[in-house]
């Protein structure tokens, strides 16, 4: 449909109108009074940072945070992770500022301001990584599915079914929702921590004295990285920036998106370590989790809380890896789009984002294939791919350091004094774990005779 504005022709498609209609719903929201009206202002804008937040809680995270409770406990580890989280959350909400102001993505947007150099380049490194990450949502959809008997093929392709099946509506508001519904899932784990009638004393006690790192070595080190690998990620960046701009949000809507950050990372925090304390009682029993190929992790579970809580168990492992699946696939269609020039949106139908589609269609299928190789290491692959989340994520975090703080782009909402310097920190901290993690590698006797750090 085409509109004359003065003496040019205005092309109004179909994503204009379904995202007009979006916000026309946030602006009647937004001029009512009382504390209904306000909750469901929120209700409409929330979505983008609930998704990226229970979406990195995907099938590799979990098997990360399974991997470290059945091998470490909780004393160094369970704060850690919520460390993590609060790393997560300082990133994330950058991004909503970004979205929001620049009404672009992020790839988008390093490309107009770095040139199409640096463009390419966060595009390849974004999608390699988002390819390999796709690979081990598979794994863990497959590992969790075979706890209940159902054959690999069959459980990859009744997954691919439900990828594609969220995009039948042609409609942003309707796939995040749907998704949203998927992404609660992620909560199943904590009454499986709960059926492990876990130590609150010990819990409270890991968290007050934060006990120092288990002997340094090479292992010990490649579980740390993955654990951060776990929750701060590229695509993150990538997926939370295009969802804001997809969603319609606006400079008025950064606080609403801020606690919708929040409110991502909090749920995600009470599931991951609802894993890590729901696999613990395997450090007790003193079973190494370099015995268990992913769905093994379920299986030992059943002597701790019986075949309800390892099925409970396993199903979490499906459920985080296609919510993950989803999100993944769709974070590579976004920026690929954006760099490409070509339409990107949930909004558009299948005619008109034929690009879109078919990127996101290829990275599931190809990276679903790849699963059915025999004798595929599932949990080593798993670990070594988080770790390269993490050895990429510097890079990423420098551009978006760069862009929050551009004032020709962010007008009146630039960065903050504080997320600054937290952003510097955390580069910091993620540099220096990518080095001692090449030194594991280069090195590996080099902490030997370590006892702590």
């Amino acid at each position: 449909m085409t509109v004359n504005a003065g003496q040019d022709e205005v092309l109004i498609t179909h994503e204009d109108v379904d995202r007009a209609y979006d916000r026309a719903r946030v602006s009647l929201a937004r001029k009512s009074r009382g504390i209904l009206s306000r909750a469901w202002l929120l209700w409409l804008l929330i979505g983008p940072g609930i998704l990226v937040m229970l979406g990195e809680n995907d099938g590799p995270s979990m098997l990360s945070y399974a991997a470290t409770g059945a091998k470490y406990g909780i004393g160094f580890f369970l704060p850690f992770v919520i460390l993590t989280f609060a790393m997560a959350l300082v990133v994330q909400e950058m991004t909503v500022r970004l979205g929001a102001a620049t009404h672009r993505g992020h790839a988008e947007l390093i490309f107009e301001r770095f040139g199409p150099f640096w463009g390419w380049f966060s595009m390849i490194d974004l999608g390699i990584g988002n390819f390999l990450t796709l690979i081990t949502e598979f794994i863990a959809i497959r590992a969790g599915l075979s706890f209940f008997g159902i054959p690999p093929w069959a459980g990859i392709l009744l997954s691919l079914v439900v990828v594609y099946a969220a995009l039948l509506s042609h409609r942003y508001w309707t796939w995040e929702r749907v998704t949203l519904l998927a992404a609660i899932f992620n909560l199943i784990f904590i009454p499986v921590a709960l059926m492990t009638h876990p130590h609150w004393g010990a819990i409270a006690h890991a968290f007050v004295t934060w006990k120092p790192m288990p002997h340094l070595d090479k292992e010990t080190v490649l579980i740390v990285l993955s654990d951060i690998g776990a929750t701060v990620t590229p695509w993150m960046l990538f997926f939370q920036q295009s969802a804001t701009v997809d969603k319609g949000l606006t400079e008025k809507d950064i606080r609403y998106g801020r606690i919708d950050t929040f409110i991502g990372a909090l749920l995600a925090a009470l599931a991951a370590v609802g894993v890590i304390l729901a696999t613990a009682p395997l450090f007790a029993r003193q079973m190494s989790a370099g015995n268990f190929q992913a769905a093994q992790f379920a299986q030992a579970l059943v002597p701790v809380v019986g075949r309800f809580g390892a099925s409970l168990f396993a199903l979490g492992m499906v459920e985080a890896g296609v919510v993950a699946a989803i999100t993944i696939s769709t974070s590579s269609a976004y920026a690929f789009g954006e760099v490409a020039r070509r339409p990107h949106s949930l909004n558009l139908p299948f005619r008109e984002g034929k690009t879109f589609y078919s990127v996101l269609f290829l990275c599931a299928a190809i990276a679903a294939g790849i699963v059915l190789t025999p004798g595929l290491p599932l949990v080593f692959v798993v670990l070594v791919v988080n770790v390269i989340a993490v050895l990429a994520m510097p890079p990423a975090l420098v551009f978006l350091y760069l862009l929050v703080n551009d004032k020709e782009i962010m007008g009146d909402t630039p960065g903050s004094t504080l997320a600054n310097v937290l952003t510097t920190l955390i580069v910091i901290l993620l540099a220096a774990a990518g080095i001692l993690y090449g030194i594991s590698v280069i090195m590996p006797n080099a902490f030997a005779g370590i006892a702590r750090l």
